[in-house]
């Protein structure tokens, strides 16, 4: 379930960023596949560190605990965000 939640906030995360970086756009497909990949490796980053643990998760209710919730979704955007970026700046580097 959080995969899922990562990989959802990913896509926003990336055409955000996308939107609010004109110059760094992939369009709507491009920067909603890029979030997606960021947003899983965003995500999976933050449970290798133990996050979940951190933020109230335990026993049973791990999955459904509303701060790994949030944990999610906000590592899931942010990574989404920041691998769009990253290929859009190497994809204008590219086109220089």
């Amino acid at each position: 379930m959080e995969l899922l939640i990562s990989l959802i906030a990913g896509a926003v995360g990336g055409n955000a960023v996308g939107g609010v970086l004109r110059n760094l756009n992939l369009g709507v497909i491009g920067n909603s596949l890029t979030g997606i990949v960021g947003g899983g490796i965003g995500g999976q980053l933050l449970a290798m560190l133990g996050a979940p643990d951190l933020a109230g998760a335990a026993g049973e209710a791990a999955g459904l605990d509303i701060g790994t919730i949030l944990g999610q979704v906000g590592s899931g955007a942010v990574g989404g965000g920041a691998l769009m970026a990253v290929i859009g700046v190497v994809k204008n580097a590219m086109g220089k």
